[in-house]
Order: C-alpha cells, then structure tokens, then sequence
C-alpha cells in the first residue's frame, strides 16, 4: 500500500516562471491589492518590487499538481490496481514564507506522508501529503498540507 500511493516520495511537478503581466492580470481578478497590481506601489510595501499573490502561487501548484495525476496513476499500476483521485478533504498550514518576485522560478512539490482507510467508504483512503515551493536559488517559498481522498 505505501508503494502504490508514494509514500515517502518527493515527486517534482513542475516550475514555473512568473512574469510581471501575469502577476497583475491574476491579481487584477483576484487579489488586488497594491503590491501586486504595479512596480511603483510594490517598491513603496514591505515587499519592495512587484510580487505574485500567494493564491497565484497556490493556483499554479495546482495546475501542475493536477497535471501530475496521469503519472501517479500510472506507477501505481506497478503495484495492482491503479489507484484514482477523489477530491481534496482540506489543507492546512498554509504558509507563505517568502515573497514570488517577477521573473523568479519556483518548483513546485509534493510528498505523500501517510494514508489510512476510511470506514465509511470501503477501497477509499485518505492521504495526507506535504506540499512545497522552492525558488530558482533553492528556497522555500510556500508550504501546506493537503488531505485527498483517494480510491486504491
């Protein structure tokens, strides 16, 4: 069971560059606040250029988490029957630990930590995974936990 699901393991999802018109029209939408609307307003915050909001970040790790579903099944079928995806339970302990700056790189990650079944719906788990960021220079930028229910 704890092959099939990963545990342990650290799988890469991706990275990502952002750019300074993609941080504003996301932030545009969704969080706009000054610092991540234009240059002049970010140098006069605590944050000092222009950086991505913290859901833009989350928003992309998501997108590559997402895309990384097809090849977590797929080696799972190593180990029986392919295991499938159910939706998130909840995260917790979000944390944005340093600012995603124009043109910075950040990797996004996940490591399944542990799995145990539920009673309420036979051949479901739920996992529990640590989540991560880093940036081109190997820092991190964001962390969470995420619970997702999970078929094997």
């Amino acid at each position: 069971m704890e092959k099939k699901f990963g545990l342990g393991e650290t799988i890469v999802l991706g990275s990502h560059t952002f750019g300074a018109e993609e941080i504003v029209t996301f932030a545009s939408k969704y969080d706009p606040q000054p610092f991540h609307l234009t240059q002049e307003a970010a140098e006069k915050s605590v944050f000092g250029n222009l950086c991505a909001s913290g859901w833009h970040t989350i928003s992309v790790w998501m997108r590559h988490n997402a895309a990384a579903f097809a090849d977590t099944v797929e080696r799972s079928r190593a180990y029986g029957d392919p295991i499938e995806y159910g939706p998130a339970a909840g995260l917790k302990d979000l944390k944005w630990l340093k600012p995603v700056y124009v043109g910075d790189t950040i990797t996004f990650t996940r490591t399944p930590r542990t799995i145990r079944a539920l009673a309420s719906r036979p051949g479901w788990y739920l996992l529990n995974s640590l989540c991560g960021a880093i940036n081109q220079k190997g820092e991190p930028v964001m962390s969470f936990e995420v619970n997702v229910l999970m078929k094997g």
